[in-house]
């Protein structure tokens, strides 16, 4: 069983520097003390902010960067670039007729980055 996620979780990613907040507009219609999230809240900038510095050299920013330090790895503020749902997300929940995010759902992004949540924002509504 996993744990539901709402907004304001704790998300990390593999290349960030720092950890983010997932944000979760009350679209969604089913409120725990904040909204619940689904797999559809992937969306960069609206739902996913920045880690703080992206270290992934697939990043072209980074990559200009460290190619101008002379192959010193240089990380560059992170701008997520998501394009696809989490997964796999619980089939067995839906919230608003998408699959209900859970704990152990990850989110990749387009620079090689996972994406994974390192605390639900709430701790009462487990799910299958």
């Amino acid at each position: 069983m996993g744990i539901a996620v709402c907004g304001g979780a704790l998300l990390m990613c593999s290349f960030g520097a720092a950890p983010s907040s997932l944000m979760v507009t009350p679209k969604n219609k089913v409120m725990t003390s904040m909204p619940l999230a689904n797999i559809m809240d992937y969306i960069p900038n609206s739902n996913i902010m920045p880690f703080g510095m992206c270290m992934s050299m697939a990043n072209p920013q980074v990559a200009a960067a460290t190619a101008a330090a002379l192959g010193v790895l240089t990380p560059q503020p992170c701008m997520p670039m998501t394009v696809a749902p989490w997964a796999p997300g619980s089939p067995t929940v839906l919230i608003a007729n998408m699959p209900a995010l859970n704990n152990s759902s990850k989110l990749m992004c387009t620079w090689g980055g996972v994406i994974q949540i390192t605390s639900p924002g709430q701790a009462t509504i487990m799910i299958p």
